[in-house]
């Protein structure tokens, strides 16, 4: 049997963009991609806890060291700028296997989104 767990989290980053007129996806800092063990194109989960939406998009790398966590497209009518978002993956595996998996989890800095 195969079950879905979090494969990756990075918790609580401040949006620091909304592009509406772009074709989709969350543009996110790729030093924060690595940490998370997220790769481009992968299926996100952003919870926004400032308003309660829930979402999902698909990641695309942004630049290095600069904090960036945009959503685009449909997604950017679901946050402002400055709220407080929560990105998570997941991925199926076998139960056994999963019962020992240990997540990627990652708590930047929540004044920057830069890893600490």
């Amino acid at each position: 049997m195969q079950i879905q767990v979090v494969k990756s989290k990075i918790h609580r980053v401040k949006c620091t963009g909304a592009e509406l007129n772009y074709i989709g996806s969350i543009t996110i800092d790729e030093d924060l991609m690595d940490a998370a063990n997220i790769i481009q194109g992968e299926k996100v989960q952003i919870v926004n806890n400032d308003n309660g939406e829930r979402l999902e998009t698909y990641c695309i790398p942004g630049p290095r060291k600069t904090g960036e966590i945009t959503l685009n497209g449909a997604a950017a009518r679901k946050v402002s700028v400055g709220d407080t978002l929560i990105l998570i993956t997941y991925a199926f595996m076998d139960i056994e296997l999963a019962k020992n998996f240990k997540p990627s989890l990652v708590f930047p800095d929540e004044a920057t989104n830069l890893l600490k």
